[in-house]
């Protein structure tokens, strides 16, 4: 029986690759058969993820990746489909916060990050859809957004903003490219654990908050591989337009974030 949950044999393209969630979903791609480029600006830490996958005999490359420059976009596409083959599978992840009250936020911290969350994202779909639909193949983009698309907490008005606004590009791309047999879902996710946040989650504060998740555990960036390989895969085929919330059950408690 076909797994059809296999991504044996696609190539994958992953920003944001070089750390946290972006490195799990390379590693994840990879032990599944994928080819993945490793896409970020961090080279020497994407050419360690790439020996790390050599390791288990997995196949992946890295990238120079600055998604809020459209010709580094551009490039980084051309140089995938030069060395792996023509693009399969997207993984939208590239995106950056700047926590700080809205009072205090300035209108560089509100480019920055939307910048990357939203315009980043935008670049890198378009850029990659265009090879799809060229090439007739189809394929799936996967957006990386969060439950504060639609839920609120302070501190992070831009990249909240952000998220939200990655949701309806999810549709609104989903709608239009579907004609091109390309598929465009979003993954959401709750508190998942990262080397970022690792401090503050397992903090006073951090334990304080795990109130608020129905599980009460915070995620693990291994939580998120279901919801990728299902988006990535034959097993997703007649899913566009599908938003997937992995918070262990934080968004349906109507608390926010």
């Amino acid at each position: 029986m076909t797994d059809r949950f296999s991504v044996d044999g696609r190539v994958a393209l992953v920003t944001g690759a070089s750390s946290g969630l972006g490195r799990q979903f390379a590693l994840t791609l990879a032990r599944g058969g994928a080819k993945v480029a490793l896409a970020a600006r961090r080279i020497d830490r994407l050419k360690a993820l790439a020996e790390e996958i050599s390791g288990f005999d997995g196949r992946a490359m890295p990238v120079f990746l600055d998604v809020t420059d459209a010709s580094s976009v551009q490039a980084a596409v051309a140089a995938t489909e030069t060395e792996l083959g023509p693009i399969a599978v997207l993984v939208n992840n590239a995106g950056v916060a700047v926590v700080k009250p809205a009072l205090e936020q300035d209108e560089t911290d509100w480019d920055k990050v939307l910048d990357t969350n939203l315009k980043g994202a935008w670049l890198v779909a378009q850029s990659v859809a265009r090879c799809m639909a060229r090439h007739g193949h189809g394929g799936s983009i996967v957006n990386i957004a969060s439950i504060l698309g639609w839920q609120t907490t302070g501190h992070l008005a831009p990249y909240a903003a952000s998220k939200a606004a990655l949701l309806h590009l999810t549709h609104s791309l989903a709608f239009e490219l579907s004609r091109h047999k390309i598929r465009v879902n979003a993954i959401a996710p709750g508190y998942i654990e990262t080397e970022i946040n690792q401090e503050f989650l397992r903090g006073k504060q951090g334990q304080e908050a795990l109130v608020r998740v129905p599980m009460r555990r915070y995620g693990i960036s291994a939580d998120l591989d279901g919801a990728l390989l299902l988006l990535a895969s034959e097993a997703g085929s007649y899913i566009t337009g599908a938003v997937i919330p992995v918070d262990g059950g934080h968004a349906v408690t109507g608390i926010g974030a």
